[in-house]
């Protein structure tokens, strides 16, 4: 297979560097200060995607992400991060301000990550195994997901806990008279992400995470409201979304564990459906498992096979006359290799085995590589 040769020039770049992370805290301290006010960073992921038996692979420069921050005194910071996908799109993934009211409590205003699960907060190459981010976070999350809003945070060091809680702008499922969500991929569509938002009603989003055990990390989010409509008239064009997630991550010497499962329900899709001749079913959920195993090479140098088993369905539930769609009842299994060479740099490759509910379906196969950074 052709696979073998472009193994040895697709490669992916990841940084795993600890000096650009604290697990136990769930803190993370991004870029690289090149002055007392001034901070700079980023990371890229460039893929190479090849179904079995095909002839055609796709190469793609996924994603590039700058970072730029700046301090205004030692309470009040502001961070952005500027994203071009695939060359061409341009989007604002963070834009807010941080202002440090004491010690444990920080107020955050702008566009921010929502906190739900592990990849939407920490999305970056070098902070999950597989070429590709995991497709809980991609259909179920929906990763990358960040919205407009204001809310605190902070640590409560003696209990060992972090916290944060935030008032958003949904989903958008409404706009000109055509309906945005949908049965195949749930609420991927709906994310506003900052682009002249519409907001009808508020969103509250919370998260806690437990710090309290060396190498072990639990989350537990919730995120609840309405989405957005631009006629607020049609009560049918808007759903009500109830999204739970409880996550947790471990590392023992080389060893590491991780584990996700994402949870959502939505109301009044019946009538949302009819309005809009889409398809969204009145549950969603999700989960993967994940085993990874370092062994120690020269100097920085690490090569960690990972396995990793993943359930999502869009059609959990539906209402109505719709009838679950079996092929939106997903599952895969993904095994590979990362070969870090270097703080911020690894090989990485992986392959997909794809599959759905339907009865007798192929099984889908795919094989991936890549270059990534984090700095």
């Amino acid at each position: 297979m052709k696979i073998i040769s472009l193994i040895a020039i697709m490669v992916s770049i990841v940084g795993y560097s600890q000096k650009n992370s604290k697990v136990n805290s769930g803190e993370r301290l991004l870029g690289y200060n090149i002055s007392n006010n001034v901070t700079i960073g980023g990371y890229a992921q460039i893929d190479y995607n090849e179904p079995d038996g095909s002839k055609v692979g796709k190469l793609d420069v996924h994603r590039m992400v700058f970072l730029f921050g700046y301090k205004f005194n030692e309470k009040v910071n502001f961070v952005s991060e500027i994203e071009y996908e695939h060359v061409e799109e341009v989007f604002v993934e963070q834009a807010y301000i941080k202002y440090k009211v004491f010690e444990n409590l920080n107020v955050l205003a702008g566009l921010m990550l929502v906190p739900m699960g592990i990849i939407n907060e920490f999305h970056e190459p070098p902070t999950f195994y597989g070429v590709e981010r995991p497709n809980v976070d991609n259909y179920i999350v929906p990763t990358t997901w960040r919205e407009l809003g204001v809310g605190i945070s902070g640590k409560l060091d003696n209990a060992s806990l972090k916290y944060q809680a935030y008032l958003f702008n949904g989903f958008k499922s409404y706009i000109d008279g055509t309906g945005a969500l949908r049965g195949s991929d749930g609420l991927r569509k709906g994310r506003q992400k900052g682009a002249e938002s519409v907001v009808s009603s508020p969103n509250f989003s919370a998260k806690l995470d437990y710090y309290g055990i060396p190498g072990l990390r639990i989350g537990l989010s919730g995120y609840f409201g309405n989405t957005q409509t631009d006629d607020t008239t049609i009560e049918a064009s808007t759903v009500g979304v109830s999204m739970i997630g409880l996550d947790a991550r471990y590392k023992y010497n080389n060893l590491e564990l991780r584990g996700q499962y994402i949870n959502t329900n939505i109301s009044n899709t019946e009538d949302y459906n009819t309005l809009t001749g889409q398809d969204l079913g009145s549950k969603m959920n999700g989960l993967y498992a994940e085993i990874a195993y370092g062994f120690e090479l020269k100097g920085d140098e690490k090569l960690t096979p990972f396995l990793r088993y993943e359930k999502y369905n869009t059609h959990a539930k539906t209402e109505g006359s719709l009838i679950a769609n079996k092929a939106y009842d997903r599952n895969e299994l993904i095994f590979g290799l990362n070969y870090k060479v270097a703080e911020g740099a690894a090989f990485k490759m992986d392959y997909q085995l794809m599959n759905n509910a339907i009865f007798g379906s192929d099984t889908s196969k795919q094989f991936n590589a890549g270059v990534a950074i984090w700095f």
